[in-house]
């Protein structure tokens, strides 16, 4: 159940990071698995595209392609480039941020690509399901039993993850393939029917113009309902979460894994253009060759539209081997989008102790997840219209979280041309994702109840941590190292102070306070600690302790970190393991109230500065005879 769990605890790679000794996977492998997701879309996409936009509905298409083409994919192809390892547009967007804002923020983008994946989990099977139950020779067998069919396809999907990710890219990739080949035949046949009849595209282009007059107030249409396609774009954000699993060159380092950046461009390049040939294709021969009335609520064409010319083209038998097909790609459509949250997720909650241990591991991670999942399907009663804007919100606030990423870091890096491309691309997306928050506000509130969950499970789960030893490792300098050798045979005494103006004063004036405060005799040598906070926000770190000589007399082991407690604590154990001596550091009371206190301890790392790190102590080494001595004056 917890297999990896140590090695990741050391790295904080995320569980679907690849270990040294794994090559990964070739980018198309890898591009089957996020095509999962996107791919899928085309068991819908050209019925929501149909009854958002109508005759228009090629036409919008067209506009999604073009933003897809000339806009996400720019996008995505830097964001590959400027965060490689797979935490996407908010890893760029965190190291903006320091402190707390920066958490809250990333917090926040969490929040929204959980919506993105869990309800692309949620909502594929259940679409799915849909598939299942409207196929002309299951109908009445599986009638009303939507809610518990897509509980058990979550159900079975979590399976494959408890078994491994191995077996999920290659059964992405059987799926992948067998569904476009028969996707291809629907279009062919679809293209072909029209070419049958030439009065259908004529009569649809009368009714067009009849309905909208000229090109620039179908344009006008299009752009309007172009919002409500979003879901057409769902798949990059995916593209660049799996990235760890791209195979790279074999001179490839994790500071610059050339090959895996190449491989993850093709990805999203190959993706783009097979994804955007379909969308073409699907929507002009749907709305040619489906009656309009059939794409409505209840109609046969509704959620399912290829489903439907599959079945009314090309046969029962033909039409239930792509439902088929389609089943298995919606169910396993959230294997993708799990793949994402699985490698998001540990990137970022463990390392801030927002997190328990065990969510370095995947299989309780998957576990979780799936029970979150049933939790959504059985809310919303399995329903893919009510789960749809949802999703299209949380698609559309990372792709606008990434374009905005990649404007800064053009800008940054003084590329002018590209800051000003990035820019207007990230427009249009903000305001795409601002129209569909106002025309589907249940989208933000879904969202909202998950960022709110994250928030409040991980200031929970903070608290509970917070007085865990947070130092993965204590590193000294040489001459950090010589103070500390130097008490091999005898106990060191340190004095923790807490660095001020730093003059001949300070350090003359605080040992005679603590020589008389416990009484300890003129001859006995004192060792200065200073901690000085960076960001109090930060959970975990290694501690790299700098050794100095201050006035020719004083002896300063000082240390930058995110808590003062932790990291006193952290060095002590060091000093005791180091030496084989119990080491005695000496501190004086803070004045303030004790809750008052331990809330600027829990976030700002300082506050009542003694009994937090004997409790630190204490949590860290159970043997009283072996735990360091903590004096208060």
């Amino acid at each position: 159940m917890l297999e990896g769990l140590a090695d990741m605890a050391k790295q904080h790679p995320g569980p679907h990071a690849q270990a040294p000794h794994e090559k990964g996977a070739h980018w198309w492998r890898v591009m089957c698995l996020t095509g999962l997701d996107y791919f899928s879309t085309l068991g819908y996409q050209p019925g929501i595209a149909a009854l958002a936009a109508g005759l228009l509905s090629p036409v919008a298409t067209i506009v999604l392609v073009l933003v897809t083409l000339f806009g996400a994919l720019p996008v995505y192809r830097r964001v590959s480039v400027e965060s490689p390892h797979g935490e996407g547009s908010i890893a760029m967007l965190e190291r903006l941020l320091s402190f707390w804002q920066g958490k809250l923020f990333v917090l926040t983008l969490l929040g929204f690509a959980a919506t993105d994946f869990m309800i692309t989990i949620t909502l594929s099977a259940a679409d799915a399901t849909a598939h299942l139950i409207e196929n002309p020779h299951l109908t009445s067998a599986l009638s009303g039993k939507q809610v518990l069919l897509t509980l058990i396809l979550v159900a079975l999907l979590g399976g494959v993850f408890l078994k491994g990710f191995s077996e999920a890219i290659g059964l992405a990739v059987v799926l992948v393939a067998v569904y476009l080949a028969l996707n291809v035949v629907v279009v062919v046949n679809g293209i072909w029917h029209l070419f049958e009849a030439p009065h259908v595209f004529a009569d649809w282009a009368d009714a067009l113009t009849a309905e909208h007059g000229n090109a620039f107030a179908m344009i006008g249409v299009a752009l309007i309902v172009f919002p409500k396609l979003a879901l057409g774009l769902s798949g990059f954000e995916t593209g660049v979460a799996v990235m760890p699993h791209i195979e790279g060159d074999p001179q490839d380092t994790e500071e610059k894994p050339t090959g895996r950046i190449r491989g993850a461009r093709r990805l999203l390049t190959t993706a783009a253009v097979i994804m955007s040939v379909f969308l073409i294709t699907t929507s002009f021969i749907t709305t040619l060759l489906i009656p309009e009335n059939d794409f409505k609520a209840g109609g046969p064409a509704n959620g399912r539209a290829l489903a439907y010319l599959a079945h009314e083209n090309l046969g029962s038998a033909f039409g239930s081997v792509y439902d088929l097909s389609t089943i298995a790609i919606l169910w396993f459509a959230g294997a993708s989008a799990m793949a994402g949250l699985l490698n998001l997720m540990p990137r970022y909650l463990p390392r801030y102790g927002m997190a328990p241990h065990w969510a370095r591991a995947v299989r309780p991670t998957v576990i979780v997840l799936t029970l979150i999942a049933f939790l959504v399907t059985w809310i919303f009663d399995a329903s893919v219209d009510a789960q749809g804007g949802a999703y299209a919100t949380g698609v559309l606030v990372l792709i606008s979280s990434a374009a905005v990423a990649v404007t800064i870091a053009a800008h940054k890096a003084g590329e002018k041309r590209w800051t000003i491309t990035f820019a207007v691309i990230a427009v249009v997306f903000l305001y795409t994702t601002a129209v569909n928050i106002v025309e589907r506000t249940d989208g933000v509130k879904i969202g909202a109840c998950f960022i709110a969950g994250i928030m409040l499970v991980s200031f929970l789960s903070r608290l509970k941590r917070a007085f865990e030893l947070r130092v993965t490792d204590v590193v000294l300098d040489e001459t950090a190292e010589r103070f500390v050798r130097d008490y091999t045979h005898r106990p060191l005494r340190l004095i923790a102070n807490e660095p001020n103006s730093r003059d001949l004063a300070e350090y003359r004036d605080k040992i005679r306070q603590i020589r008389a405060d416990n009484d300890i005799p003129a001859e006995d040598d004192l060792v200065f600690v200073e901690v000085t906070v960076l960001d109090p926000s930060e959970f975990e770190a290694v501690l790299t302790v700098h050794g100095e000589v201050l006035h020719d007399r004083y002896r300063v082991l000082a240390v930058e970190s995110s808590s003062v407690p932790n990291a006193i604590a952290a060095l002590l154990l060091r000093v005791r393991d180091l030496t084989g001596q119990q080491p005695h550091i000496y501190f004086e009371w803070t004045e303030g109230n004790p809750f008052t206190q331990f809330m600027r301890f829990f976030l700002l790392g300082q506050g009542e500065i003694a009994p937090v790190t004997r409790e630190v102590l204490r949590e860290a080494e159970p043997d009283r005879s072996r735990r360091p001595a903590v004096h208060v004056g």
